[in-house]
């Protein structure tokens, strides 16, 4: 009975060395993880550093012959920190028994990759606002995200009556006021900036003009083709966009309200070959606009695409409603982009990336993208498993 009892108080405490060992196992994964993240630890540096910070941590005499591994594996899906430790725990009753130890060990995995579930995105590293949502707007980003790469203390802003709906909401600085906010899966500031998923998408190239100044009055189809001066869209036209590249040289693409514009396969590039008069985007109340992108070439899965020359602050208006549909990436990495409409389906697909990104009015966006082409993003996240 003595020898069952001593036993036990040996198991207990061999119990309680290894609930220790694991709690500071699952810190220093996640802190390898995290600087290997940063590019401050390789896999061949793995084992001693998480020695270095595990021993830095746990204080247990009674754990003896520790030894600390870890390993960091790098693939498409993420990077994978894997971490183990094993020791011995000298007893004291079963000692008299001939067993002067007991072995114990732990183990933590932690994986840290991108969930790729973005569909909104502002670049600007300092704006106060950078993205905005003002007056009585309501904007539902159907399971998918809102990042923020602002540092300022307000860089989302969601003011009046506006709300946000997202499955996750990441900000580099702070948030205003989270009431108007719900997020699935929580609001978190001071991540690490979220890279532009389409930077190295190179500029088209181009030469000349096929049209100027042109202007859709009633029913009519037009070509890929470079459009110096813009393209207009009366109220009550009908324009079909033919598959293919447009180039918009200047002046800009304006849709009236009750005008229509349809295309598949298409993407509209805007820029200014004089460097005055950038072009630029307005669509205003009750347009109907149906476009899908390239889903081939160098700017396959962007459906809006404006030249990186374009100065900053260059207004991009999307206020077409809910009738104002465009798949695949409106990308306007240094203009500032005023969005309103968008389908109310959880089936579609949008991604909105600009310099600043204000919500005007309803929106709905989704990020059902994958017969689209275009490119996830997300923060880096880590989940911990043991």
């Amino acid at each position: 009975m003595i020898g069952l009892a001593g036993a036990a108080l040996d198991y207990s405490r061999a119990n309680a060395s290894r609930t220790a060992m694991q709690a500071t196992l699952d810190t220093t994964a996640l802190m390898v993880a995290k600087e290997a993240q940063q590019q401050l630890v390789t896999g061949d540096q793995a084992s001693s550093r998480a020695t270095t910070l595990f021993n830095a941590a746990f204080n247990r005499p009674e754990v003896q012959n520790l030894q600390v591994t870890a390993s960091i594996d790098s693939g498409s899906n993420g990077t994978i920190v894997t971490a183990s430790a094993t020791a011995l725990v000298s007893t004291t009753f079963m000692h008299v028994l001939g067993r002067s130890s007991m072995n114990v060990a732990a183990r933590a995995t932690v994986v840290n990759n991108n969930d790729g579930l973005g569909c909104v995105l502002s670049l600007n590293p300092s704006a106060s606002g950078a993205a905005t949502a003002q007056g009585s707007t309501t904007v539902k980003l159907n399971g998918c995200s809102l990042y923020d790469n602002s540092s300022n203390d307000t860089a989302l802003t969601v003011g009046g009556s506006a709300t946000v709906q997202a499955d996750f909401v990441g900000v580099v600085g702070g948030v205003a006021s989270t009431s108007g906010i719900t997020a699935t899966n929580g609001i978190r500031t001071r991540i690490s900036p979220v890279k532009d998923p389409y930077a190295d998408v190179p500029a088209p190239t181009y030469s000349g003009c096929d049209e100027h100044n042109y202007t859709a009055k009633n029913t009519v189809t037009i070509n890929p083709g470079v459009y110096c001066g813009g393209i207009g869209v009366n109220a009550n036209a009908v324009l079909t966009l033919n598959p293919g590249m447009y180039i918009i040289d200047g002046g800009g693409l304006t849709i009236n309200g009750g005008a229509t514009v349809n295309g598949s396969g298409v993407t509209l590039f805007f820029t200014s070959s004089s460097g005055r008069d950038w072009a630029s985007v307005t669509i205003n109340g009750n347009a109907n606009v149906n476009l899908t992108p390239m889903t081939y070439g160098p700017t396959r899965g962007i459906v809006v695409f404006a030249d990186r020359n374009t100065p900053q602050g260059t207004t991009f208006k999307f206020n077409g409603g809910s009738n104002q549909y465009f798949a695949g990436a409106v990308y306007v990495p240094s203009g500032a982009i005023q969005m309103s409409g968008g389908a109310d389906t959880s089936t579609t697909c949008t991604q909105v990336i600009g310099d600043t990104v204000t919500f005007t009015g309803n929106s709905n966006l989704a990020i059902d993208c994958s017969r689209y082409n275009t490119r996830p993003f997300s923060s880096k996240t880590m989940r911990l498993s043991s």
